[in-house]
């Protein structure tokens, strides 16, 4: 049986403010407005029309000499011989247009780079659940890395916290604007916030090296089923408040997340190599009633890609970086091609502040490898692992991830087939406008890069 959260949790901040007024409580409080809500605002963009050239979809389909409209930061139509009255006009002729790429899994701005650790912000660990905290509140606006991830195609990023935990703690989608000074000014707007979780080797070998649990496997389930056994039980006494019978439980940060977990407003991202530890994930999932949105890294997830493709959670994958763990032992680099191949949900992510950067590569070559064992692979189905995949894991594929009527002109130009290394983005735009340019001269986002020509989209 699903929970219904929404209501009881407002009526929890209610009924403690009606509890303030007569006497001082740690009950929760009237939220009022959302916490650290977007901000973001689309950068001023104009009427632009791509014209001739071959553009993939996001769907799957590839269509040759074709032109993209683009107004008032959305996609207008693509097709062919499109009427572009009063828009900026780009000869396409022997270029590739794509939608941007979106990477799933990124530490951007909470690992920044360069590295310092001042500034390596990415994982609390100081116990195995630490689902009260943010990510977003480590994010590091001026990271550098956030440019270079633009000038390798990327539109989106889905910022997690570390895996050394059961429960890292809340991701957040972002936008990687230029010249953004706070993180709320790079936040999706209406994209739902994610729960990091971590099976394996990372959180037993963590808390195992201190003599304390989870130190096993079975000792890291375990904390997932108390954790959600106890969130359960934090909702019944919300629910039980909300219908006149007794009072609502203290206000709980930890508790409030793996709440909002079961009770689907909070997506769940899930770090796990084994195909056996995938689906004992599942089976706590199962007990606790929520919903898995992918696993991470997931590298036998080609072992188990029919039950991901009936449980519907996507595998967000490396084409062939995960050989630094015991745990990654049966690791193949025909994983993502065969997760799509089964009909799965299949993500190439990056994980990299380096690898974020060539995200289309990364895609070639699981491409190809696919194509080794026998599989029929277009460019253009390949491109799904890119963008209409990992939207629909962030849950964000109603607004971003294809080239549709309707959706963010979240769109790339590249100089060739993008899935080829000879390729480099040569303009991309985020909602419309013109985020970065290949040779142009545009104003630096970050002091710390101030008198860098190659901050400026210059190759030297």
């Amino acid at each position: 049986m699903r929970l219904n959260l929404r209501p009881a949790i407002a009526l929890v901040a209610l009924l403690s403010l009606a509890a303030c007024a007569t006497t001082s409580t740690d009950s929760a409080e009237d939220e009022g407005p959302v916490p650290f809500a977007s901000t973001y605002t689309p950068r001023a963009s104009t009427p632009t029309l791509i014209r001739n050239a071959t553009v993939f979809d996001g769907n799957g389909a590839e269509l040759a000499n074709s032109d993209v409209l683009m107004r008032d930061g959305r996609i207008v139509a693509v097709g062919q011989n499109l009427s572009g009255e009063g828009a900026t006009v780009i000869d396409g002729t022997g270029k590739f247009v794509t939608p941007g790429i979106i990477d799933a899994h990124s530490h951007l701005g909470v690992y920044p780079s360069p590295s310092i650790d001042a500034t390596a912000d990415g994982n609390e660990l100081t116990q195995p659940n630490t689902a009260e905290v943010w990510a977003e509140h480590s994010v590091w606006p001026q990271d550098p890395g956030f440019l270079r991830a633009v000038a390798g195609g990327i539109t989106t990023l889905h910022i997690l916290p570390g895996s050394g935990n059961l429960f890292g703690g809340r991701g957040v989608t972002l936008r990687p604007v230029l010249g953004a000074t706070t993180v709320q000014e790079m936040k999706f707007p209406g994209a739902p916030q994610s729960l990091k979780m971590a099976c394996g080797e990372n959180p037993a070998r963590v808390y195992g090296s201190r003599n304390s649990s989870p130190a096993t496997g079975m000792g890291n389930v375990a904390g997932y089923r108390q954790a959600f056994a106890n969130a359960a039980r934090y909702a019944r006494r919300v629910e039980a408040a909300e219908n006149g019978e007794g009072d609502p439980p203290d206000r709980d940060l930890e508790l409030e997340t793996l709440a909002g977990v079961i009770n689907g407003d909070i997506i769940l991202q899930w770090h796990c190599y084994r195909a056996d530890e995938m689906a004992n994930a599942i089976q706590v999932a199962h007990e606790f009633h929520f919903q898995i949105a992918a696993f991470h890294h997931a590298v036998e997830a080609y072992k188990i890609s029919d039950l991901l493709r009936e449980e519907g959670i996507c595998a967000a994958m490396w084409a062939d970086w995960w050989g630094f763990k015991i745990e990654a032992y049966d690791g193949i680099r025909e994983n993502i091609a065969f997760v799509d191949a089964a009909g799965a949900c299949a993500i190439v992510h990056s994980d990299s502040e380096v690898g974020i950067q060539r995200l289309n590569q990364e895609a070639a070559k699981a491409m190809a490898d696919g194509r080794r064992a026998g599989l029929e692979i277009t460019r253009a189905q390949a491109w799904t692992w890119l963008s209409r995949n990992p939207a629909r894991a962030l849950r964000i594929d109603q607004e971003t991830g294809t080239l549709e009527a309707g959706r963010r002109a979240d769109v790339v130009i590249w100089s060739a087939d993008p899935l080829s290394s000879y390729a480099v983005a040569e303009r991309v735009f985020i909602d419309g406008a013109v985020m970065y340019e290949r040779g142009a001269e545009r104003d630096p986002p970050s002091d710390f890069e101030l008198g860098q020509t190659y901050s400026r989209g210059r190759a030297q």
